[in-house]
């Protein structure tokens, strides 16, 4: 897709204190991690796992410690992430699954299809930089459809010049080591060097997307032996992957130093959702609910401008990255995009002082997987709200009082609740977010639970 693209007035940027910073346009390094949950690194809190690359990456920016992916699976957050948008906006609301497709004998109503792929006519974060100057790469996962729609369906027909995925590489589907001893972490991340080196006059855009951390796990034998001598830990070998992926991060960042381009380089990190249930305490939930241990997660944002050691308690999402992104940048969406963006920048929080003129964020995912249902979810202030389909309930927490979500005030509240519900309904309408009722006529309460395949291969458990 092409289009133009206007050059945004700097003057809007100069109280975030990036606007010197941005009259040379930026290297951008976005790096989404999967599966990590927001207790996993220790710059939020996990002394158990060694993360100091990430750890001195947080050191040198701006915290989040209130960020939330934008959907609590992957496929619908990679796409709000490159959209910018709510999962409606875009259609794609879950992993397109065999085991989860709508009227699955265990759904008792009607699951919304989901897209497996993105538009032709999405306008992209990627498509943004490319037309305006950028250099643009994805080392990593895609998810978001493999060519058989077409293009569109391609990282390349999504504005990426440059594409390098774990196959490419030799590596299987799923697993983390080839045949010839070589780690996937290791690989990807030498390919993403490799990249950034030719193209180090720059600008350009990285999207790193390790397949770290999702289990299975098949850990090196070092980083395994270590972590099992350590007392207290309930897996050894998710610690090793996550060591891992960090050890990677930090080569990555090295490099960035050895070019000489880390002082014009933003780098952004986060996961694509929550972690899994026996690592989110004490949050609630884990991948694939609304609850903030399927949506919490570690987000940090390190560059030139940008307050080094800052904080902020601002609840941020995953679809905000595409504006802050493209503002770094000193570009503007297409007019074809207006309105069609939900996310906000977060310039005005970079010296972590600022705040959003923002109110609420929004979730929705009406599809079922293995353990989860469907559910729609808002957060205003402290509130979160839930909305559960089936069977229809509202949840009501208190996330200052409650972060834990052990406490449904919907029943003692009740005005608090039909309000938030009455708001959460009005976006649902205007989104066209599909509102599940309908019972599913192939509804047997005796059918057994689907084998998930990931946790039948051969992994590394203590």
């Amino acid at each position: 897709m092409r289009f133009s693209v206007f050059i945004a007035v700097f003057a809007s940027l100069a109280c975030s204190g990036i606007a010197d910073e941005v009259r040379r346009p930026p290297n951008i390094v976005l790096i989404l991690a999967d599966d990590l949950g927001w207790r996993d690194v220790g710059f939020m809190g996990n002394r158990q796992i060694d993360t100091p690359a990430l750890d001195r990456l947080a050191a040198s920016g701006l915290v989040f410690n209130q960020a939330y992916a934008a959907a609590p699976n992957c496929a619908p957050s990679r796409a709000s992430l490159l959209t910018g948008q709510y999962a409606p906006r875009h259609g794609i609301y879950t992993v397109v699954d065999p085991r989860h497709v709508p009227g699955s004998p265990r759904h008792r109503l009607l699951a919304a299809e989901s897209r497996a792929d993105l538009t032709d006519e999405t306008v992209t974060l990627p498509e943004v930089l490319h037309t305006g100057g950028y250099a643009t790469a994805l080392v990593g996962m895609w998810n978001l459809g493999r060519g058989r729609a077409g293009e569109s369906a391609t990282p390349t027909g999504q504005g990426f010049d440059f594409y390098s995925e774990p196959k490419r590489l030799g590596f299987a589907q799923d697993a983390y080591k080839r045949d010839d001893g070589a780690y996937l972490s290791d690989a990807m991340t030498d390919e993403a060097i490799r990249w950034v080196g030719e193209h180090r006059a720059g600008p350009f855009f990285l999207y790193f997307a390790p397949h770290d951390v999702h289990e299975p796990y098949d850990p090196k034998a070092d980083l395994l032996a270590k972590y099992k001598a350590r007392p207290g830990l309930s897996d050894p070998a998710m610690a090793a992957t996550v060591e891992a992926l960090d050890t990677n991060i930090g080569r990555l960042l090295a490099a960035l130093r050895d070019l000489g381009l880390a002082d014009n380089t933003h780098v952004i990190f986060t996961s694509d959702n929550g972690g899994t249930r026996r690592f989110i305490a004490p949050l609630r939930g884990g991948k694939g609910t609304l609850y903030e241990g399927g949506l919490r997660v570690p987000a940090v944002w390190s560059g030139p401008g940008v307050r080094a050691g800052g904080t902020t308690v601002e609840p941020v999402s995953g679809i905000d990255f595409f504006p802050t992104i493209v503002a770094l940048a000193g570009l503007r969406p297409p007019a074809s995009a207006a309105g069609l963006i939900d996310g906000v920048s977060l310039l005005p929080l970079s010296d972590g002082r600022g705040t959003l003129k923002r109110e609420r964020l929004f979730w929705h995912f009406p599809c079922y997987m293995t353990t989860t249902g469907p559910m729609s979810a808002m957060r205003e202030g402290s509130l979160k709200l839930i909305e559960q389909f089936d069977p229809h309930a509202l949840e009501l927490y208190d996330l200052t009082a409650d972060p834990g979500e052990q406490h449904n005030l919907a029943s003692s509240r009740p005005e608090v609740a039909a309000r938030l519900h009455a708001t959460l309904q009005s976006w649902q309408t205007t989104l066209g977010a599909p509102r599940l009722s309908t019972p599913n006529p192939a509804y047997d309460p005796k059918a057994p639970r689907p084998e998930n395949p990931r946790r039948n291969k051969t992994t590394a458990q203590p």
